[in-house]
Parts: C-alpha cells; structure tokens; sequence
C-alpha cells in the first residue's frame, strides 16, 4: 500500500505499519516487522482482552467489584471507576465520570490475579499471546503502559479483533461499543471531550474532535494510542485495521501526522 509509505516522513529513527483487512489479510506493511517497540497504553486493549477472556473463563464476572467502593470490572475496563490517572486516590463516584486511569487497569490486572491464581502478565501470556503466537510480545510490568511488541505480532492481534476466535464475537463487540455513554472526560492529548466514549479497554471514536484517527474514520472506529508514538485502530465500516509503530514520544509531531495517514490508508482502501 502506497499510503503506508508516509511513516518514511515521520520525524522518528524507526517506524513501522501495517494493515490488515477483516478476512485476515495483510494489505500492506512498511519498516521492520520483528523491531521490539514499547507500547505505552497500547498494552490496554491486549490486558482488556485478556480481561474478558478471564469473565468468559468464569473467573471473574463484568459486574462483580473491584477497585473503589461502588467500582467494578467493568467499570475499571471503561475508565469509569473514580480513579485518578496515576495514583491511588478516588476523584469521583464510579460510573459518573470518565477518568482515563493507568491506576485502574493496574487494580484490575492485580484484581485478576488474585481470581485466578496466576500472575497477570503470565495470565496475558497464556490467554492471548501464546494462542495468538505473539511470541515476541511480553509485559514486564505494568497492564496499563509497560507491554512491548512488535509490527507482526500486532498485526495478530488486529486480525483477532476482527475475526474473533479467543473471544465470542458478541463479547468483542460489546467491548468495541460505548459502555456508559454521555460521560465527559479527557482524552489524554487531545483535552475535554463531551461525550469521551469508551468500551471495555478500547476508545471509540465517535464524533470526537480533535482526535488522533483520520476524519474520514468511521464512528464505530475503535482503539488506542500510546505516549510511545504507536496505535492501533479497526474501522468495522472501512473491514480494516491499522497499526503504526513509532521510537519517538507521541506529541505534536504525531497530532499532525497521524490523522491524514489515517485518511490516505482509508482513502487508498476505498480504491480513491
């Protein structure tokens, strides 16, 4: 894919892209597929998965408490349980407010391991990464930001999304819709937005403005980005994912750069 070729202008020493189309398909990748990359919150929706294959397991149920008082799974998943960002001090009631938390999918990782006995991160490995065979994929430490991985096995991961198949697809698609909707919130970089949409350990973007997919991106695009200048975005309207991964911090270069990538991957799917 042509488009693909625009990260060879990003402001970074390495980078790397890829898509993949709903049926599995690679449509196209650019830079080193097997560079080990840092994730940043990017590690968030690889725990929700593991979180949801832990409710589907029957360890822990969605609406069981966890975290706060009043909290529970899913309310930590949807970063709705009160927590502060990054540290342990509750700033509101769960459910009334959309607090976008590290410290919530940390008392939610903490929260699982303790129902199933295993270590979180080894709970990740052996429930999505080895299954997937993201075998270059691991978390030495925190589910909320410390994950690092690379181009191939995240393309994985994209086409898991898609096509489920450690999942019941209606599951993926509860977690793909908005959990809580109309609560306001911040969308880190991207300040006050009214409604901050969210599912279960994935950002939707909605009719959200300004914001880090392309304008053309469908409202029921779904994902993450990271403070490591990586994301991954599925459009269901597009049947296609998108992951870029970058060495340089996100910040101004990637608020300007990754929207009309977004547009001329689309664009170029769309056969424009």
């Amino acid at each position: 894919m042509d488009s693909l070729r625009t990260i060879e202008n990003w402001p970074v020493t390495t980078a790397a892209a890829a898509v993949v189309t709903a049926d599995g398909t690679v449509a196209g990748t650019r830079g080193p597929a097997d560079h080990r990359f840092a994730l940043a919150s990017v590690t968030k929706p690889l725990a929700a998965y593991a979180a949801l294959i832990a409710v589907e397991e029957g360890a822990v149920e969605l609406d069981e408490p966890a975290g706060p008082e009043g909290s529970t799974v899913r309310h930590l998943l949807a970063h709705t349980s009160g927590l502060a960002f990054d540290e342990h001090r509750t700033m509101a009631a769960a459910g009334t407010r959309r607090i976008y938390s590290n410290t919530g999918f940390e008392v939610l990782g903490d929260h699982i391991a303790k129902a199933t006995g295993i270590p979180f991160p080894e709970y990740l490995r052996q429930a999505v990464l080895v299954p997937l065979g993201m075998a270059a994929t691991d978390l030495p430490g925190s589910p909320a930001k410390d994950g690092v991985s690379t181009l191939a096995d995240l393309v994985r991961f994209a086409a898991e999304l898609q096509a489920p198949r450690l999942l019941d697809p209606r599951t993926v698609a509860e977690a793909t819709s908005v959990a809580f909707p109309g609560l306001p919130g911040v969308l880190p970089g991207y300040g006050n937005q009214k409604p901050n949409d969210w599912g279960l350990g994935f950002e939707i973007r909605d009719g959200k403005s300004p914001h880090w997919t392309g304008a053309s991106s469908s409202p029921r695009t779904f994902g993450h980005f990271g403070q490591a200048g990586t994301f991954l975005w599925v459009d269901p309207d597009a049947g296609a994912a998108c992951v870029a991964l970058a060495d340089r911090a996100f910040g101004p270069w990637a608020i300007e750069a990754w929207p009309p990538f977004a547009d001329a991957v689309l664009a170029e799917l769309r056969g424009n």
